[in-house]
């Protein structure tokens, strides 16, 4: 992975926060205007936390995970990473105590996962919170459960990035996001290339995988370092 694309990929982070507005709006509406109604509330909290980030970074933290947790889904986008590790197939492959603790694994993963992109969110909001950022409307989307939202991100006087938001409703009908690709690279398929290159690492052992994630990290070749 480039220079340019982490970077893409930080600033991409820092515009996850944007559907947020799905609980205000309690899921109605199209997730092309969740995103738009998103950002005033987002840019808002940005502003409010330069008056005690210093002093409170938790606060902050707390807070976009108030924001995010009810439009991210976590535990989806946790068992996509961990690909076969916790597929179907491998569930029913097991007996009663093995899916325990597959559940057990995967709850304890998803919880690894919800920290470490809220900090990481965080960390990009404070740092590229002044970005402008468009939102076309998409060509369909009516009655869809499962929609591409594209937004291109100006910084300063460069071509726009594009980052393309793949939604889908849950059981309620409400927005969540499930994966993101920016600039061609796709993140959920890089964390799960990460993990089963941990998984190898420590010989299938998922416990140590989950124990040592938040050490897992991308170097400029995309590879897990």
């Amino acid at each position: 992975m480039t220079t340019l694309t982490r970077y893409v990929t930080a600033l991409a982070l820092v515009l996850l926060p944007l559907f947020a507005a799905a609980k205000a709006a309690e899921g109605e509406g199209s997730a092309h205007e969740v995103v738009r109604a998103a950002t005033e509330r987002v840019m808002s909290e940005v502003e409010s936390a330069d008056d005690y980030i210093d002093e409170h970074p938790e606060r902050f933290y707390s807070a976009l995970n108030e924001i995010l947790d009810p439009v991210v889904d976590f535990r989806g986008f946790a068992r996509g990473v961990m690909g076969a590790y916790a597929s179907s197939e491998r569930y029913r492959s097991l007996d009663q105590a093995g899916r325990e603790k597959l559940r057990e694994q995967l709850e304890r993963f998803t919880e690894v996962m919800r920290q470490g992109l809220v900090r990481t969110y965080g960390k990009g909001l404070l740092a590229f919170g002044g970005s402008r950022i468009d939102v076309p409307v998409p060509e369909v989307e009516e009655g869809a459960s499962r929609v591409a939202v594209q937004q291109f991100i100006h910084a300063g006087d460069k071509a726009p990035y594009e980052v393309v938001y793949y939604m889908g409703r849950d059981g309620d009908g409400l927005w969540k996001l499930r994966n993101m690709v920016i600039e061609d690279v796709n993140l959920g398929k890089i964390y799960q290339s990460q993990f089963e290159s941990a998984a190898r690492k420590y010989d299938g052992n998922l416990d140590q995988v989950i124990a040592n994630w938040s050490a897992v990290e991308l170097d400029d070749a995309g590879e897990t370092s």
